[in-house]
């Protein structure tokens, strides 16, 4: 039989199953770049505003160990987009990566691939059909993303040269996610392998970037991420350096596809260790079962949000120089929402923060889908453990673990940008409020995933359709000039602007409250639903 046969029938199995989740990503991710874009023309109007911000982003090692060096310092494209350079080549990466997992990993895992592969499917179909439809994604993505760009006022050559940076780095991890996929036996380990990749790449990168005399400049070559960031979009436009990533992927999909002889149907390279004989004292509760579950994913995203929190804080104390013209200053207080340079781009990053915590917190929920259609959740229940204990379980773990996550960023904010403006003592203090007022917020869209879980757990992914949709109106709804009624429909539009701004506890109130009703209903509606 042909290896490659049924390609066609699992690419479009692949695509009605993601017809929701690709568009919203791609959507997010163009609108994302073109709002950044459009904000940045109305901010620096003059070049040497231009300029000056360039070099102040240059000079601070922070700014270019998070985003990447600026090439060309008159380029208004560049300076517009640096943010979603380096940063949005990790976040595309990581899509085409979970992808291919999704369509490769998981359906072993979960059975449905050994059921296909009775009927006529070749052995190296799954991982091609997989192939296609991440490839095709961040292609697509990187196209629509350059004629946004052109469509808001940037150079054409230029934003071609962005789209192709992007999708760039989408294939390259789009191979790194097939690679893995054959290591691990479960969903999760994959996808846990290739973020580890993802960080070591975009350390290795920051390594290269943040080289002050040049010596260590090699060390981005060592990255997939480096390689699309020296493409130069905007600041020489080298198309040319697509041929690395493009010989990457081909690299590793050929291994890949050479692990595949070398295993069985749903078996991984490297078998899971065997458990003990005996339940384990720290495993005779559902909570203690459920922290074991989470806390390898948990400790990955904590130490991320303490080292975010500590670089945003680096760079707060370089804000003055970064925005120098009026209209720039005026454009950033906007954004933040609070009087003050400082405390406007704390503010903002802190809400950023905020919508990243949340997705740590749809991902510990949906573990709740994923551990019931594993089978294993319906064992664990047909014991003394009740339905409300074992859901109570994981939705404490997603609340609280959001709430670890988002206050540790704070304290790591406070404690560097104490250090940097010389007031440690009322900065930490102040980040700790800004971070706590993020959590009604966060834990709200983590309970549209319980009552989705409860009442319709097929929709149960539509929680990540929910978040990008929040995180659009959130961050582009005052930018694009959104009417106030669409821009209220986002629960983190309702978040008080801290630090800085003016508080007020109702907004808090009414957050937390229906978050706490959407809990308790989703709690409702599973106890009178079947498993499974």
């Amino acid at each position: 039989m042909n290896d490659f046969v049924g390609t066609g029938t699992l690419v479009r199995l692949a695509l009605r199953r993601d017809r929701i989740l690709i568009p919203v990503w791609i959507v997010v991710f163009v609108i994302s770049a073109a709002g950044s874009a459009k904000a940045s023309i109305d901010l620096y109007s003059d070049p040497k505003s231009l300029a000056e911000a360039a070099r102040t982003s240059n000079a601070s090692p922070a700014l270019v160990s998070l985003y990447g060096r600026i090439f060309d310092e008159s380029s208004l494209g560049e300076v517009s987009l640096f943010k979603f350079t380096a940063f949005g080549a990790l976040l595309v990466g990581l899509l085409a990566a979970m992808l291919v997992v999704r369509h490769t990993r998981t359906e072993e895992e979960s059975g449905r691939l050994e059921l296909l592969s009775a009927g006529v499917v070749g052995r190296y179909a799954a991982l091609t059909a997989a192939l296609i439809v991440s490839s095709g994604t961040v292609v697509l993505l990187g196209l629509l993303t350059a004629l946004s760009l052109i469509g808001s006022g940037l150079p054409a050559t230029g934003s071609f040269a962005f789209g192709a940076m992007w999708a760039a780095a989408g294939l390259s991890f789009a191979g790194v996610g097939a690679l893995t996929a054959q290591v691990t036996e479960g969903a999760r380990a994959a996808n846990g392998l290739t973020a580890v990749v993802l960080g070591v790449a975009y350390v290795l990168r920051a390594v290269g970037d943040s080289a002050s005399n040049g010596s260590t400049q090699w060390v981005s070559w060592l990255s997939p991420i480096g390689w699309s960031q020296q493409v130069r979009a905007y600041a020489g436009d080298r198309f040319v350096v697509v041929l690395v990533p493009l010989a990457f992927m081909a690299l590793t999909v050929a291994g890949a596809m050479a692990l595949i002889r070398r295993r069985d149907v749903g078996a991984g390279l490297v078998r899971p260790r065997p458990g003990p004989p005996t339940a384990a004292p720290s495993l005779r509760s559902p909570l203690a079962l459920a922290w074991r579950l989470h806390r390898g994913a948990f400790y990955g995203w904590l130490f991320a949000f303490l080292l975010l929190g500590l670089l945003v804080g680096n760079i707060a104390s370089n804000v003055d120089g970064f925005v120098t013209s009026d209209s720039a200053k005026e454009m950033v207080e906007k954004l933040g929402g609070v009087n003050g340079i400082t405390d406007a781009f704390l503010a903002t990053e802190m809400g950023v923060m905020g919508l990243l915590a949340s997705a740590f917190g749809i991902q510990a929920a949906l573990r709740l889908r994923s551990e019931e259609t594993a089978l294993r959740a319906e064992p664990l229940l047909a014991t003394d453990v009740t339905r409300s204990r074992w859901l109570a379980s994981h939705v404490l773990m997603a609340l609280l673990g959001t709430g670890a996550l988002i206050l540790v960023a704070g304290l790591g904010s406070g404690i560097s940008s104490g250090a940097s403006l010389g007031n440690m003592g009322r900065q930490v203090p102040r980040m700790l409020a800004a971070a706590a007022v993020q959590l009604p917020a966060i834990w709200l869209v983590t309970a549209l995933v319980v009552i989705l879980f409860g009442s319709a757990p097929k929709l149960v992914t539509g929680g990540w359709v929910l978040y990008g949709v929040f995180l659009l109106i959130g961050q582009f709804g005052s930018v694009f000039n959104l009417p106030q009624s669409v821009i209220n429909l986002s629960p983190y539009g309702h978040t008080p602007r801290l630090p800085g701004g003016d508080f007020s506890v109702t907004p808090v109130i009414w957050l937390t409250a229906i978050a706490a009703a959407l809990t308790l209903a989703g709690f409702a509606t599973f106890r009178r639903r079947d498993i499974g």
